[in-house]
């Protein structure tokens, strides 16, 4: 798999490449703004990005939310806010009834919840027009453009750890 370069624009109106010429790229598919159960997995991204950055990975995140709704998170790197999920479909990322129902999403539900509920994680809006069965997926993107390494989520808390991710930076940093 290849993706063609292109400038992507973050909800903080900063444009950068991707692929980028100089570093890895880590593209994260979430679902949408005030997701309980992304906030939760961000939250480990957030606590070891400036290791994600060591490693030549530059972290890129999408939401199926409107720029306004993602603008007020304090987060250390790229938002890319995809409404219409043009690059959801780019990439092949889907939605599913299972991204809720599969068993292993229930403890991070719970927790992302309760996290949210004590005032942790911004609760997201009643409506979300993207909806909310979103699966994850990670792409790990060289310089060149060649995805090194993906993975499509098969429920809402089905993504990378850093540690894998770091794994596959790893890997792909020649010797």
């Amino acid at each position: 798999m290849h993706v063609d370069a292109r400038e992507l624009v973050a909800v903080t109106g900063d444009r950068f490449p991707v692929p980028d010429p100089e570093r890895l790229v880590h593209l994260q598919f979430r679902r949408f703004a005030g997701c309980p159960v992304c906030n939760l997995h961000l939250r480990s991204v957030v606590q070891r990005h400036d290791e994600i950055t060591a490693a030549g990975v530059r972290e890129v995140v999408f939401f199926h939310s409107p720029a306004d709704e993602l603008r007020s998170y304090d987060l250390p790197f790229a938002v890319i806010a995809d409404p219409g999920k043009r690059y959801y479909r780019e990439f092949g990322v889907e939605s599913s009834r299972r991204a809720l129902l599969h068993p292993r999403t229930w403890g991070a539900i719970v927790r992302g919840s309760a996290l949210t509920l004590r005032g942790k994680f911004r609760p997201p809006a009643a409506r979300q027009e993207g909806g909310r069965l979103g699966l994850p997926a990670d792409f790990l993107i060289a310089p060149g453009g060649e995805v090194l390494a993906h993975k499509y989520g098969e429920h809402a808390y089905d993504q990378w750890s850093v540690d894998e991710l770091l794994t596959h930076a790893r890997a792909a940093v020649p010797r």
